[in-house]
């Protein structure tokens, strides 16, 4: 047999063999920062380590709807630049925003980025006095339906219109590492950004993905424990964002879209869990925060796919839960 037919079987079987040659396969556990917090993303049998690609994606989200990033897409809009051109990461963000924004009868709503800011909870600077008139002057600009898009392009109805997707961007980003994930073939990991979290398949044990719910009143200890095995979970509460002016005035970060008023009811914390996106829970606890107790109870009474936890204070001061039947 010729050399050459000998070497052309020889590269023949080589390559053969070497596809079909397993790729080592390992559970992978990546920490970082983004979003002005912590992140840690788990997942098992990966071909490789995705930490470039990851961060590389968190930058992207990061370019289109961080409004403290200066050149970030919504930083040019807010500033009143004209023909901006979105990508789909901000339009799947206003149109989830604007479907939610119906659901809850405006109490989810991102445009109340001027009163964010005037409480001093955004990147512009706070408003050195809040009086009513300040807030009913910003509240002129509150609606969602004052923002829509057209080719790709932001039109608010005033130019003071100010978009604010902090409430539902830390879901959203979540869901785009989820997706890249699911992209690579991977049945099994839990994404964690700040304390929210979606997650799907199950351990190496074969038991649930596990969390545990902060105590408001005591956030160094746990409240109880949830799985979260093919479900998102986001928490709002304003036992850890707030501020005290130098009068003794108590603002939290929890703006009420309706009234402009940023003060503390006796909701503490609202917990959201369900098969869904992890921006659509991350928008809900932001507005059920905003709705109260028991207009939260009343609107969950037609999305029974939602669950909740909601902690709130008594006359008493003594804690107490509203709970869905999450518990583990």
């Amino acid at each position: 047999m010729p050399f050459r037919i000998i070497i052309g079987h020889f590269l023949a079987l080589f390559l053969l063999f070497s596809c079909a040659k397993n790729v080592e396969k390992k559970d992978y556990t990546l920490k970082g920062g983004v979003f002005g917090t912590t992140y840690k993303i788990t997942y098992l049998d990966g071909e490789k380590n995705y930490q470039k690609e990851i961060d590389s994606l968190f930058k992207v989200v990061n370019n289109s709807v961080s409004t403290y990033i200066p050149n970030s897409d919504i930083s040019r809009i807010n500033r009143g630049e004209e023909g901006v051109k979105v990508d789909a990461i901000f339009t799947e963000v206003l149109e989830k925003s604007k479907r939610i924004y119906k659901e809850t009868n405006g109490f989810f709503d991102p445009t109340v980025g001027n009163l964010v800011n005037v409480y001093g909870f955004g990147p512009e600077k706070q408003q050195a006095e809040i009086t009513k008139e300040v807030i009913a002057e910003e509240l002129k600009y509150v609606g969602l339906e004052k923002v829509n898009i057209n080719n790709k392009i932001v039109i608010k109805d005033h130019p003071r219109v100010y978009l604010d997707f902090n409430s539902i961007a830390k879901g959203f980003g979540i869901d785009v590492i989820a997706r890249f994930l699911e992209s690579k073939n991977l049945g099994s990991f839990m994404v964690e950004i700040g304390g929210e979290i979606r997650a799907k398949g199950l351990k190496k044990n074969g038991k649930s993905w596990i969390i545990q719910l902060v105590n408001p009143v005591d956030v160094n200890t746990g409240y109880t424990t949830i799985n979260l095995s093919g479900k998102s979970m986001a928490t709002s509460g304003n036992y850890r964002k707030f501020k005290v002016t130098d009068a003794g005035e108590k603002y939290v970060h929890t703006i009420n879209p309706k009234t402009g008023l940023a003060t503390e009811s006796n909701l503490l914390s609202a917990s959201v869990i369900a098969p869904l996106d992890c921006a659509d829970v991350d928008a809900y606890a932001t507005a059920f925060m905003a709705m109260g107790l028991e207009k939260t109870k009343d609107f969950l009474k037609d999305y029974k796919n939602i669950e909740v936890i909601l902690l709130f204070s008594d006359k008493e001061g003594n804690l107490n839960e509203y709970s869905t039947n999450t518990h583990n």
